[in-house]
Parts: C-alpha cells; sequence; structure tokens
C-alpha cells in the first residue's frame, strides 16, 4: 500500500537543516518567547552572523522550523502507515505517536506558548500538514477491512481520520509522558478497530 500525500516543499540543504534540527530543539526548550536567536546560534555551534545568513529574523526562523519539524513528524506517520506487515492497530497507534506525540514529556516548562506562536505566525501552513496527516489516515483505514465497518454504520472513514486525529491533540496537551499518550491511543484506536479484531477472532473459531 502507498499512501500518496499531496507534494512537500523541497527539503533543506544539510547545512540549513543541521541549524533548523537545532533550532527546533531550542524552541522545545524554551518556547517561542524566551528562544533568542543567539541561543540557536549556540546550539547550532555556529556565530550569531552566520545564523542571520541563513534566516532573516526569528520568525521566519520559527516558520521555517515548524515545517522541518512538520515534514519530519508527516514523514515517520506515513512510514509506520505503509508498514503493511503490522495491523492497523499498531500502525495507527505508531502513525499518532510520531504526528501528535513526538514531543510529548520533553518540552521546556516555557513552551507554552508554541501552539500559539505557530497558529499566529505559520497557521495556513500547520493546517495544511494536519490535513496531510489526517488524509494519510483515511487512505491506511480505507485499505483495510475497517471501509467495511464504517460503511455498514454509515460512516465516512475521513470522519473517523479526523476524530482521531483531535483525540491525538487532546492527549498531546493533557499527557505529561509518551507512555501516558500511548496508552490514551491505544484505548482510542483499539475501540475504533474492535470491529476487525472481532472479525478475526470469529474466524479464529471457526478455523
Amino acid at each position: 500500500m502507498n499512501i500518496s500525500p499531496p507534494p512537500l516543499p523541497s527539503r533543506a540543504e544539510p547545512k540549513v537543516s543541521a541549524l533548523l534540527d537545532a533550532a527546533v530543539g531550542v524552541f522545545a526548550r524554551f518556547g517561542y518567547r524566551k528562544t533568542s536567536m543567539d541561543d540557536v546560534a549556540r546550539a547550532a555551534g555556529v556565530s550569531r552572523q552566520g545564523l542571520y545568513l541563513s534566516f532573516a529574523n526569528k520568525e521566519e526562523l520559527f516558520r521555517r522550523a515548524l515545517v522541518h519539524s512538520l515534514r519530519s513528524q508527516l514523514a515517520a506517520a506515513i512510514a509506520a502507515l505503509s508498514r503493511t506487515e503490522d495491523g492497523l492497530e499498531a500502525r495507527l497507534i505508531a502513525a499518532c505517536m510520531d504526528w501528535s506525540g513526538r514531543f510529548v514529556g520533553s518540552l521546556g516548562v516555557d513552551a507554552t506558548d508554541l501552539m500559539c506562536a505557530s497558529t499566529s505566525l505559520a497557521g495556513a501552513t500547520l493546517t495544511e500538514y494536519e490535513w496531510q496527516f489526517e488524509e494519510a489516515l483515511t487512505q491506511a483505514m480505507s485499505a483495510s477491512a475497517l471501509a467495511d465497518a464504517c460503511s455498514a454504520a454509515d460512516l465516512e472513514v475521513a470522519d473517523l481520520a479526523r476524530a482521531l486525529h483531535a483525540t491525538a491533540r487532546g492527549l498531546k496537551q493533557n499527557c505529561k509522558t509518551r507512555e501516558e499518550f500511548v496508552k490514551g491511543m491505544t484505548a482510542a484506536v483499539r475501540m475504533i478497530c474492535r470491529p476487525l479484531n472481532q472479525r478475526s477472532q470469529f474466524k479464529g473459531n471457526n478455523a
């Protein structure tokens, strides 16, 4: 099964990618407001002037770091959904972990402003990537027997994908550890996949 979201922006060159990796880590630790260009330069091992050669200001750095992180999260989620040797339940949990749970338990105490900054500075970009993730979920579930279960219940697979994404977002905001996030996602996904599990159990009993 090949999951094909819309084309992504061109990948950053290695040097810029390393700067963006450092920026993601610093923003995750200090949040948007408290992060300075000096902080990122130190983390990246470059001079302040060197950082400004690639990014005009903190806003531009944040926007590009956000896209860099979203790209990585989406790629990991799609890779998880594409592992067809795993069951759908495991793939959905892994994808939601890669997309929504990556930073759970690792954000600094000052990073509470990141969602607000992401929405205000790059809201359209964030919405586009969220749509791509939901589209990947929809494709994965549509390619499984869950599509028949949705049809029988008069539900659209895309609506189920949006509900699952909303659950992941809620857990992201409320869970303090990755283990807590995985536990919550497992409960939600297991209920979604219950018709498949019941079907497998029925086949096993009648084998």
